[in-house]
């Protein structure tokens, strides 16, 4: 499947800004089910240099800055993204390995432990305690595959949590989504990765996108006008394997993936640092476009 992607982000301010400091993480991924290419950036006012460079996690972001006063601020990216399926079907068998070997190679395997070790860790907007690794205990049983057992997990989450636009933000913390059972993707996958840091395995936050028109016949995935958010779990017998809590399904084709990082904080669409005050109003529009 081809995909023409376009976001658009405006900022507009009740008070001219007269300098502002942004890092932009927008450029889909190369991987190899997946190729992006012809990626742009527009940004109104336009600034004197956008520098691009690759993060510690391997994302494309791009530095601007704006020292002029202006009260509106858009940046609107596009780029044609590639998902390559294998025309014979996928060759890939879940992984068999229960969850309790699995953690003893993670914790005998000193070097693989280090190179996970940020994806096992707290991280600023991923952190647990009792109440949230009981939530997950009767999906992480000991003879269980590590695979099935993050698949329960993700359906626990999908069956429990009702979808709720605009019920929490960027800053609600996991216990609060958690006690009132409603939140967003970001807010389901924030929750999946600490009840799976919790047992003791690696899992990351991934940003992206999903087809926002459905297949004929199948009904619209939740998330589809915005960016997404799902996440990925180091099966150690495997590798990384991606899961969609918010949707409960393995990813596919239909979701492109952007960046990933321990959490949100690590890979925001946009960040940055504004020298004003008052008020300000934020839209995003996304089109995910089949070609």
């Amino acid at each position: 499947m081809k995909y023409k992607l376009i976001h658009k982000t405006e900022y507009k301010y009740a008070e001219a800004v007269n300098n502002y400091h942004s890092l932009v993480c927008l450029a889909p991924r190369s991987l190899p089910d997946q190729l992006c290419q012809n990626f742009t950036i527009h940004i109104s006012p336009e600034p004197s240099h956008i520098i691009a460079r690759k993060d510690f996690y391997g994302n494309t972001t791009h530095y601007f800055s704006l020292h002029s006063p202006h009260k509106t601020l858009i940046v609107r990216t596009t780029a044609m993204v590639e998902r390559i399926t294998d025309a014979t079907g996928s060759l890939f068998l879940p992984s068999e390995e229960s969850s309790e070997t699995a953690r003893k190679r993670l914790l005998g395997d000193r070097a693989l432990k280090i190179s996970l070790l940020e994806y096992m860790l707290p991280s600023p907007m991923v952190k647990w305690d009792y109440e949230v690794r009981n939530f997950a205990k009767d999906c992480f049983q000991e003879g269980v595959p590590l695979y099935e057992c993050v698949k329960a997990l993700c359906r626990k989450i999908y069956s429990e949590f009702d979808f709720v636009p605009d019920f929490t933000t960027v800053h609600t913390p996991i216990k609060d989504v958690l006690t009132a059972r409603k939140g967003v993707c970001q807010d389901f996958s924030h929750l999946a990765i600490a009840c799976i840091r919790s047992y003791g395995f690696a899992a990351r936050y991934v940003s992206g996108y999903l087809e926002t028109l459905p297949p004929p016949g199948k009904q619209k995935l939740q998330g589809s006008d915005a960016s997404h958010a799902w996440i990925s779990v180091y099966i150690p017998d495997y590798g990384w394997c991606d899961f969609d809590p918010t949707n409960n399904i393995v990813p596919g084709e239909r979701h492109i993936v952007t960046a990933w990082g321990r959490d949100y904080s690590d890979v925001p669409p946009l960040k940055g640092i504004i020298f004003s005050y008052g008020k300000h109003t934020l839209s995003v529009e996304v089109d995910v476009i089949p070609v």
